[in-house]
C-alpha cells in the first residue's frame, strides 16, 4: 500500500530521526537515491559518462539535495551545471561538494546548449502558491525548445501543493519525481499528480518515525486481493450478497442495464432490479430478478444502488426516499444525488455511499465545479463530513473519504478511457455488489474503483472503450488481482 503524509508530519518525523543520526545523513541518503534515479534515466537514452545535466537549484534543503546528487553524477563523468536561483542562499555544503566534484555554476539560461537531463530542485514540498515569476521565467527559458529533454523533480515538482494536490499558478511538469521517506498527497492527487510523472520512493529511514494512520493511502494488488469476497464451498446466492438496483427510466433504459451488468460482474449472488427498464434488463440478463416497485416491496437485499438514469419525476423521488429508508447499506449515484434529502442521509443508521463526479459534488456543496476540480481532497473530505457518508469522488484521480477520521483512499488504476457514457453506472453496480457481499463502505468503494480502472484498461487495450466493455472486463480484472 502506498501511504502519504502531510508536510507537517514529514517534518516532525525528520526532526525526530535527525536526533539519532549524524548531521546531514538524511540529505546524503536522499542525494544518493536521487543520483541513482538520475543515472537510471540517463542510461535509458545513452549513458551517464559525458551526459549533459542541468540542475535548477533553489534555496534550502531541496536545492542541497540536487547539488549533492549533482556532485555524485559529476564524479561519474557527467557534465553537470547548476543554475542558482538565489546564489547567496544556496545550500553551502551542497554547493561546496558540487564544485569540488567538478560541477560548474551556469551564469544564466542562455548558451546552455543541448541537455540530456534537467533536475528540478527549486522548491520541493515546502513551496506554496506556484512558482514565483523569476523561477517560472527561468523554467520557461530552460525548457523552451527542449521538449524531449527529461525533467526529474526532487521530492515534488516545484510549484505544486504537497498537502492538497492543488496547483496555483505555473509549476514544473516532470517526467519522474524522486521523493524521500514517504509519499506526500500531492504525488497521488490531481492536478499535482499529473505534474509528477513516474514516482520513485527513496528510503531514508523515516518509516519508524511516521505515525498511524497516514493522511492518504492507495491500495495495491495485494491489498485489493485480501479484500475481494470469494465464495466458499457452502456459499449460496444469498450469502454471496443480493444487491438491489433502482436505475433507468424511459429516457435512459441503458443505465439500468449497465448498473445491473456491473453488479453481476462484480460478484453479486443475485441482483434485484426495480424500475421501468425491466424488459431491457431481462433481455440482456435473464438471471436478474425484476420488480415494478416500490423498492421496499421487491424482496430481501443486503445493499441498494439507486440513481443511475432515474431522471426526474415523482416515481424517481419516491424511489430514492424509499431506498434511503431501508436499514441496509445504500449507494447513491447520478440522479439520486439530486433527489436525495440531505438530512435523511445524515440520520441514517445504515451506511451510505455517495458517488458524485466533480459537477455533482459541486452541486452538493453549493460551489463551482472548478473549485472541486482544483481542490479534490478538500472537496471529498467536506462532502463526507457534511453528509456523514462515505464519498467516492470520481475523476482523474478517484478519492474515497469517510466522515470519521480515516485516511482518504486514492485509486491508482484510473484511466482516461473511463471518460465514456455509462461507465459510472457500471461502477455503481460493481460497488453495490461489494457492499452486498459485506465489505465495509470504504473498502467496497476503494475496491470497486480499483477493479473499474483495471477493467477499463483490459477492455480498451489502448483503444476506445465503451461502458459495456468495461463491465464485461471486470472478471478479467478480478483474475488479475487474485493472481497478483
Amino acid at each position: 500500500m502506498r501511504r502519504a503524509y502531510s508536510v507537517e508530519t514529514v517534518r516532525a518525523a525528520e526532526a525526530a530521526l535527525m536526533k539519532r543520526v549524524p548531521e546531514s545523513a538524511l540529505m546524503q541518503r536522499a542525494a544518493a537515491g536521487l543520483a541513482v534515479a538520475c543515472g537510471d534515466l540517463l542510461r535509458r537514452t545513452g549513458r551517464v559518462y559525458g551526459a549533459r545535466v542541468l540542475l535548477l537549484v533553489g534555496s534550502g534543503d531541496n536545492g542541497g539535495d540536487a547539488l549533492y546528487a549533482g556532485a555524485r553524477l559529476a564524479r561519474r563523468g557527467a557534465a553537470v551545471r547548476a543554475l542558482l536561483l538565489s546564489p547567496d542562499r544556496a545550500h553551502a555544503g551542497g554547493l561546496a561538494a558540487f564544485l569540488a566534484a567538478g560541477g560548474q555554476v551556469a551564469e544564466g539560461a542562455d548558451g546552455l546548449g543541448a541537455l540530456d537531463l534537467v533536475v528540478d530542485g527549486i522548491t520541493g514540498i515546502g513551496g506554496r502558491g506556484g512558482l514565483r515569476e523569476d523561477a517560472a521565467a527561468l523554467l520557461r527559458a530552460v525548457t523552451r525548445d527542449r521538449d524531449r529533454t527529461p525533467v526529474i523533480a526532487v521530492d515534488l515538482p516545484s510549484g505544486v501543493e504537497a498537502d492538497s494536490g492543488e496547483v496555483h499558478g505555473e509549476a514544473v511538469r516532470a517526467d519522474a519525481t524522486v521523493t524521500f521517506g514517504t509519499y506526500k498527497p500531492g504525488h497521488l492527487i490531481d492536478p499535482a499528480a499529473e505534474h509528477a510523472g513516474a514516482l520513485r520512493l527513496v528510503d531514508i529511514g523515516l518509516g519508524p518515525e511516521l505515525p498511524e494512520p497516514p493522511d492518504l493511502e492507495a491500495l495495491q494488488y495485494a491489498d485489493v486481493a485480501a479484500l475481494l469476497p470469494v465464495p466458499g464451498g457452502e456459499s449460496d446466492k444469498y450469502s454471496r450478497g443480493v444487491v438491489g438496483v433502482v436505475a433507468g427510466s424511459e429516457r435512459y433504459p441503458g443505465a439500468a442495464v449497465l448498473a445491473v451488468a456491473g453488479a453481476l460482474r462484480g460478484g453479486a449472488g443475485a441482483v434485484r432490479y426495480v424500475g421501468p427498464g425491466a424488459d431491457a434488463v431481462i433481455a440482456r440478463f435473464p438471471e436478474a430478478l425484476v420488480h415494478a416497485g416500490p423498492p421496499s416491496k421487491a424482496g430481501r437485499v443486503q445493499a441498494w444502488v439507486v440513481g443511475p438514469g432515474l431522471g426526474d419525476g415523482r416515481w424517481a423521488e419516491e424511489a430514492v426516499a424509499d431506498v434511503l429508508g431501508a436499514d441496509v447499506p445504500v449507494l447513491v449515484d447520478a440522479d439520486g444525488l439530486r433527489l436525495l434529502d440531505a438530512e435523511t442521509v445524515r440520520t441514517r443508521t445504515a451506511s451510505t455511499v455517495l458517488t458524485p463526479h466533480a459537477g455533482e459534488a459541486a452541486a452538493l456543496l453549493g460551489v463551482a465545479r472548478e473549485e472541486v476540480e482544483a481542490g479534490r481532497l478538500a472537496a471529498v473530505r467536506e462532502l463526507a463530513a457534511r453528509y456523514r457518508a462515505t464519498v467516492l469522488l470520481k475523476g482523474s484521480t478517484t478519492l474515497v473519504a469517510e466522515a470519521r477520521d480515516t485516511p482518504v483512499r486514492v485509486n491508482p488504476t484510473g484511466t482516461a478511457w473511463l471518460a465514456t457514457a455509462g461507465s459510472g453506472d457500471v461502477l455503481s453496480g460493481l460497488t453495490g455488489s461489494l457492499l452486498a457481499a459485506g465489505l465495509a463502505p470504504r473498502d467496497a468503494a476503494s475496491v470497486g474503483a480499483y477493479l473499474h480502472g483495471l477493467a477499463a484498461r483490459h477492455g480498451s487495450g489502448g483503444a476506445p472503450v465503451s461502458a459495456q466493455d468495461v463491465a464485461d472486463s471486470i472478471p478479467a480484472a478480478w483474475r488479475d488481482v487474485r493472481a497478483g
